[in-house]
């Protein structure tokens, strides 16, 4: 009787659970079906009241309004070049400063850490204003580099491979000097490929911060042939009226290109969060 009342038990929690994991899922994507829906209605039937979920007739011309109103392909192009050089930068500096600060010994060590640190527990808006001052002394405003400056350097990177290269065990540094390696061949050659995991994790991360990062390419870039998909869609939205079902096609077409990325790299965005949560 113990046995079967343990089962039952056991069967209630376990429907009770995919229960609420169900109710979760749905809300988080009715969003995005919300999104869908609307881009296919007219105008007025998108700020009706009580709102209609589907759409009485299907407009698919919101779609070739919004690719007129903005210049996708430009869009594209200014968000892939964002995240491409952003990433690159953040691996290539991240993983040098982590390294040092993992494995070496240098005068100001723990301070210059604890400026990082202090860094990631400050809100990025606060650095807006003198990121913009120091773009626009350089005369590099409305530029891609405008849009990159930001991500060059990524305490987070910086924190986050810290910690991977504290896990590695030092004696294999020290069995790659007494191989004949110096500091750098160390680097590059033995530690930085046994970190390939958290390198994919940072990429993964970087990349889908940059691809929504919204304030400061409005900010720095007030050139539309210059913004990226998130800046130039928030053109769309007017000061007293807003064509929403244009507004809602738009966000799908941008939304299209990491929708591709994640079906095609998805067992690398899993391993690379579940790594990070690891860690």
């Amino acid at each position: 009787m113990k046995n079967n009342s343990l089962e039952a038990s056991q069967k209630r929690m376990t429907v009770i659970t995919y229960a609420a994991l169900i109710i979760g899922a749905a809300i988080m994507i009715f969003p995005f079906v919300w999104m869908i829906l609307t881009s296919l209605k007219t105008v007025p039937e998108s700020v009706e009241v009580p709102p209609t979920i589907f759409p009485r007739e299907l407009v698919t011309g919101n779609f070739g309004d919004a690719m007129k109103s903005l210049p996708f392909l430009k869009l594209y192009l200014n968000t892939a070049l964002m995240i491409f050089f952003r990433v690159i930068c953040a691996v290539a500096f991240s993983s040098m400063a982590g390294y040092a600060f993992a494995m070496l010994n240098f005068r100001g060590k723990k301070l210059l850490f604890g400026i990082v640190l202090v860094q990631m527990s400050l809100p990025s808006q606060i650095f807006i204003i003198p990121q913009y001052q120091m773009v626009a002394k350089m005369g590099l405003a409305n530029t891609i580099f405008a849009l990159v400056f930001p991500g060059i350097v990524s305490a987070f990177g910086v924190f986050f491979l810290r910690q991977t290269y504290m896990g590695i065990p030092k004696e294999i540094g020290e069995a790659a000097y007494l191989d004949g390696c110096n500091q750098w061949q160390t680097f590059y050659k033995v530690m930085f490929p046994l970190t390939g995991t958290s390198v994919a994790a940072l990429t993964i991360f970087t990349a889908v911060f940059a691809y929504s990062d919204l304030m400061w390419p409005l900010v720095v870039n007030s050139d539309l042939n210059m913004m990226t998909l998130s800046s130039g869609l928030a053109t769309l939205r007017g000061q007293f009226t807003t064509n929403f079902p244009v507004l809602m096609a738009g966000s799908l077409l941008a939304m299209l290109p990491m929708i591709i990325l994640y079906l095609i790299f998805q067992r690398q965005f899993i391993e690379g969060i579940a790594s990070t949560g690891g860690k």
